[in-house]
C-alpha cells in the first residue's frame, strides 16, 4: 500500500540535476546503508550529518540500491545507477516528504512540547484507532530526518495522521511544519529540555508554536501560554487548566481511587470526570492533554473517560537480557506494528553473539493494510534479516503461513499453546526477539525465557551510549580514527552487548585489557580489530588464533613474541608499540628507543600497526605543561620509529579528556574510554550532551520501625538519632556496593527522596534511614543514575568513577535498553 513515484517525478519534485540512466519506481526512502530491505524500490539520501553519507554510497550500491540523492557528483563506476544532484540533501528529503504530504486531505495532528510528545502521540493513537486508520511516527522519529521519513508512510488508506516534532535550536520548526502540515496542534508540557539551545524559555516556546501556524485548531495548557496569546490569535483554541476556571476544560478536583487517579472537571458548564490508570505526575499531565484533545475533536465526555481509563503504558524501548540456555533475549513484548517490527529486526541484526537468530511474533493489529499484503511484507522483512527460526502466534499468522519460508518454523494458536510447547523448541545459544501485540501477553514468554536473577539490576541505555559516542565523534578532526575501550567488562557495562553497538556504528578499533576478554568478543561475533593492552606470553597462541593485536611495551614481551612467531611460522603480525612519555606505568622510555628501533628495523615477524602513549592528566588544567611535555616526547618517539620502519604507523595519545581538551593531539586515532559511559572530568555535568548510560537499582526487602536506642547492623555501628524507620535493601558489598558507603556515608534515592545508609554494609544487603520517606516493601531504590551520579558516589568514599562502575559485580543482572 506504499505510495510510489517514478525517479523522474522525484527529480522534478526536488529540482535535482543529474542524469536518469534507467527507469525506477520509488516507494522507500533510505538514509542508512545498513537498513536496506527492498533495494530496487529504495532511494538513498547521502546525508551529511555526523558522518558523510557519500562515504556509504558504495555500501548501498552493493546492497542493490540504484537510486541516490547526492550533493556531490560521484566519480565511482556505477553505470546503472541514477544520481540526483542537489544543493542540500536534507532539504531534498524534506521537500519530497512535503510534496507527498500535500497529496492527502486527512486531518493531521501535530504534537510538540518539551516533554511527553511521544507518550501523547502513542496514547492518542490508542484512543482514536477504533474508528481511524492512523499513520504516525515510529517510536520517537521526531527530528529533521525522522519527521520526513514518518510522513512518507502516508497512503490512501489512512484517515488520520499523528506526528510529533522535536527541536533543539532556533529555525528548525518551520522546516518540520512544512513537512507535517498539521491541521490540529497539540502542545505538551513545556519544561527545561533543550533550554540551552535558546536565549530564553520564551524564545523556545515561540519556536515550538511555529508548528501550529497553519492549524485550524490548537490544544494547549492555559497556564503555560498566558504570555504567548498574541501568537495564537485568529485560530480556534481549546485550553485546559488545573488552576484557572477560564479554560475550556478546568480540572478542579484530583484524588486517588483504588490505585488510579480520579479527575473532575468543568467542560461546557457541565461537570465531567476521568479515571487515569496512572499516578505519576508526568502521566497525569499527558493524560489530561489527551483528554482535552479528544473533547476538542468532538468525542463525548463519556467516551473519552471510558477510553482513557483503558490506556496502557507505552513501552519506549527494547530490553536486551541474558536468557536461559545461554540465549540472549530481546524483549519488545508490549507492542507490534510494522514500523516497530522493522526497528526491532534491525536491532536483532546487530547482535553477533550467537549465530542463530530467532523471532517470536504475534499477529499484528491495526496496520492499515490488507492481511495478505501485511504478512507478505513481514515475511520479506524477516527473510532480509536472515532469521533462522520463526515462532508465530495467532490466527492471522496461521492463515498466511504460506508467505513464510524459513529454515525452521512453528505456528501456535495462542500464547498458552506456545508456553506449553516451549521446552520442545530447544532454544539454545541463540538471540531471540520477542515481538508481540499487548493482548497476547508475551511478557509471560519473556519471563519463561529470561535467566532468573536477584532484584538488583544495572540498566544500560544503549541509545545514550550511542549519543555519547557521537558527542566525541563530533569533536574529531577529519580522518581521525576512534578506538573504543571495552576492557574490564566495558567498565562494568557488559561485553558483547556494548561491542555490538560500537561495531554496528563503525568505530575503528576496540581495546581490551587481557587476551581472554578479546577471545570472548571474537566468540561473540565481533570482527573489529582488537588491541590487547596486557598480553601474556603464555597466551600468544590463542591471541594469534583469534586475530588479536598485542601491545609491546617491554623488550621481554617483544622478544617472547618474536620467539613465538618464529616457532609458529607467523610473519608480519600486527602489534602496537607503547611509549612511556611520563606516566611511568608501562612502555618504552626515551633511552630505550634506539635499541627498539634497531630491533624493529630488521624484524619481519611483526608489523607495527600503531605507536601510542597515555596522557597522565589530560583533564587537569594544573598539569597542562606536563601534558605538553608528554606530547613532545611522544612525537619525537614516533618520528624515530617511523624512520626505522620506513613506513607510517597509526599514532595515538589522546584519551577521553584528551579528545575534548587537546584537539591538536588527536593525531591519527583517539582512545575513548569512560567518556563513552557518560563520565568525563573535562566536561561539565551541566552539559547534557554527555550523559551517564547506567542506572544501578535495587528494591526494598523489608521496612522496620526502630527506636533511637536500638542499634542497627553488624558490630552495632548504626543507630538513629530519634525514633524512626529503616529499609533493608537488596545490595551489599558482594554486589559492588563497598563497605565504605556504610554508616551514613552513602546515599540512595527512594521514591524521589535522598536517604542515607545506616549501619555497616553487609555482603548482600544494607540498611537505609527512610524516616523522611514514604516507603513500602518492594519499592524501587536507585543507587546511581543520571540524577544521583556516580561522580557523587565516588566523592562520598574518596575514589574515582572508574572504580564505582567496574566494582559492580557480574552477579548483578545487566539489562540493556534500546529505543
Amino acid at each position: 500500500m506504499q505510495s510510489t513515484y517514478t525517479i523522474k517525478e522525484v527529480q522534478q519534485i526536488i529540482g535535482a540535476a543529474g542524469n536518469v540512466v534507467s527507469d525506477a519506481t520509488i516507494s522507500i526512502l533510505v538514509t542508512d546503508s545498513r537498513r536496506i530491505i527492498n533495494p530496487a524500490a529504495s532511494l538513498f539520501f547521502a546525508l551529511s550529518n555526523r558522518r558523510d553519507g557519500h562515504l556509504f554510497i558504495a555500501d548501498a550500491y552493493t546492497a542493490g540500491v540504484r537510486n541516490f540523492v547526492v550533493q556531490n557528483h560521484v566519480d565511482a563506476i556505477m553505470p546503472d545507477a541514477n544520481f540526483l544532484v542537489v544543493a542540500n540533501v536534507l532539504h531534498a528529503l524534506q521537500q519530497l516528504a512535503a510534496h507527498h504530504r500535500e497529496q492527502f486531505t486527512i486531518p493531521v495532528i501535530g504534537v510538540t512540547g518539551s516533554n511527553g510528545k511521544t507518550i501523547v502521540k502513542e496514547w492518542l493513537y490508542q484512543l482514536m484507532c477504533p474508528e481511524n486508520n492512523i499513520v504516525r511516527n515510529p517510536k520517537s522519529y521526531n527530528s529533521q530526518i525522522g519527521v520526513p521519513l514518518s510522513v512518507w508512510q502516508m497512503n490512501d488508506t489512512h484517515t488520520l495522521g499523528i506526528f510529533e516534532a522535536g527541536i533543539s535550536v532556533p529555525d528548525e520548526m518551520d522546516k518540520l511544519e512544512a513537512v507535517i502540515q498539521p491541521t490540529i496542534g497539540v502542545l505538551t508540557h513545556i519544561g527545561t529540555t533543550h533550554d540551552e539551545g535558546f536565549e530564553t524559555r520564551e524564545q523556545k516556546v515561540s519556536e515550538k508554536l511555529k508548528l501550529f501556524k497553519n492549524c485550524k485548531q490548537i490544544i494547549y495548557n492555559y497556564d503555560q501560554l498566558i504570555d504567548h496569546k498574541d501568537e495564537l490569535q485568529s485560530r480556534e483554541c481549546f485550553t485546559w487548566s488545573r488552576k484557572f476556571n477560564l479554560a475550556d476544560l478546568y480540572v478542579f478536583s484530583e484524588t486517588t481511587i483504588s490505585g488510579k487517579y480520579y479527575l473532575r472537571a468543568i467542560y461546557k458548564e457541565q461537570e465531567i470526570e476521568c479515571l487515569i490508570p496512572f499516578r505519576d505526575e508526568a502521566s497525569i499531565e499527558n493524560a489530561i492533554v489527551c483528554w482535552a484533545t479528544m473533547l476538542a475533536m468532538g468525542y463525548s465526555a463519556a467516551d473519552a473517560d471510558d477510553r482513557i481509563e483503558r490506556l496502557v503504558a507505552v513501552s519506549m524501548r527494547l530490553e536486551l537480557k541474558h536468557g536461559i540456555n545461554d540465549c540472549s533475549i530481546i524483549d519488545d513484548s508490549y507492542n507490534s506494528d510494522i514500523q516497530s517490527l522493522e526497528i526491532a529486526l534491525n536491532f536483532l541484526d546487530q547482535q553477533n553473539q550467537h549465530q542463530k537468530k530467532t523471532l517470536i511474533l504475534s499477529d499484528i493489529y491495526q496496520s492499515g493494510l490488507e492481511a495478505d499484503t501485511l504478512y507478505k511484507q513481514v515475511a520479506q522483512m524477516i527473510r532480509d534479516k536472515e532469521v533462522e527460526k520463526f515462532i508465530a502466534v495467532g490466527q492471522s499468522l496461521q492463515e498466511h503461513k504460506q508467505h513464510f519460508h524459513l529454515p525452521e518454523m512453528h505456528f501456535y494458536d495462542d500464547t498458552a499453546a506456545l508456553l506449553k510447547d516451549l521446552s520442545r523448541l530447544h532454544l539454545h545459544q541463540e538471540t531471540i526477539l520477542i515481538k508481540g501485540s499487548r493482548s497476547f501477553e508475551f511478557e509471560r514468554v519473556s519471563r519463561a525465557l529470561v535467566q532468573k536473577a536477584h532484584e538488583t539490576v544495572m540498566e544500560i541505555n544503549l541509545n545514550t551510549l550511542l549519543s555519547n559516542l557521537n558527542f566525541y565523534k563530533a569533536r574529531l578532526q577529519p580522518g581521525v580514527k576512534l578506538m573504543a575501550m571495552v576492557k574490564a567488562f566495558s567498565y562494568g557495562s557488559g561485553s558483547f552487548e556494548v561491542a555490538n553497538i560500537l561495531q554496528y556504528n563503525k568505530v575503528d578499533y576496540l581495546a581490551v585489557a587481557y587476551t581472554d576478554e578479546g577471545i570472548a568478543l571474537r566468540e561473540a561475533g565481533i570482527t573489529l580489530p582488537i588491541m590487547v593492552l596486557n598480553p601474556e606470553p603464555l597466551a600468544y597462541d590463542k591471541l594469534t588464533t583469534h586475530k588479536l593485536e598485542p601491545v609491546m611495551y617491554s623488550f621481554n614481551l617483544l622478544d617472547e613474541f618474536v620467539k613465538y612467531a618464529q616457532e609458529a611460522d607467523v610473519a608480519e603480525y600486527p602489534v602496537h608499540i607503547k611509549i612511556d612519555s611520563g606516566m611511568h606505568r608501562v612502555g618504552f622510555e626515551d633511552f630505550e628507543l634506539e635499541t627498539l628501533c634497531d630491533l624493529l628495523e630488521v624484524n619481519n615477524y611483526i608489523h607495527v600497526q600503531s605507536v601510542y602513549s597515555h596522557l597522565a592528566a589530560s583533564d587537569n588544567e594544573q598539569h597542562d605543561l606536563f601534558t605538553l611535555k608528554q606530547i613532545g616526547i611522544f612525537e619525537k618517539a614516533c618520528e624515530q620509529i617511523e624512520d626505522a620502519l620506513g613506513y607510517r604507523v597509526i599514532k595515538h595519545i589522546s584519551n577521553t579528556s584528551g579528545i575534548t581538551r587537546w584537539p591538536n593531539a588527536q593525531y591519527d586515532m583517539v582512545r575513548l574510554g569512560i567518556g563513552l559511559y557518560g563520565v568525563d572530568a573535562a566536561v561539565s555535568q551541566d552539559d547534557t550532551s554527555l550523559r551517564p548510560i547506567a542506572t544501578l537499582k535495587t528494591t526494598v526487602s523489608q521496612v522496620k520501625k526502630v527506636l533511637a536506642a536500638d542499634t542497627i547492623g553488624y558490630n552495632r555501628n548504626g543507630s538513629l538519632k530519634d525514633d524512626g524507620k529503616i529499609a533493608t535493601v537488596r545490595i551489599g558489598y558482594a554486589d559492588g556496593y563497598r563497605r565504605a558507603f556504610g554508616n551514613g556515608v552513602g546515599r540512595m534515592l527512594v521514591n524521589g527522596v535522598i536517604v542515607p545508609t545506616v549501619g555497616n554494609v553487609s555482603m548482600d544487603m544494607c540498611m537505609l534511614d527512610v524516616t523522611a520517606a514514604e516507603v513500602k516493601e518492594g519499592d524501587e531504590v536507585i543507587v546511581f543514575n543520571e540524577q544521583l551520579r556516580i561522580e557523587e558516589l565516588a566523592h562520598q568514599i574518596g575514589t574515582i568513577p572508574y572504580e564505582i562502575l567496574t566494582n559492580v559485580s557480574e552477579r548483578v543482572k545487566r539489562v540493556y535498553f534500546y529505543e
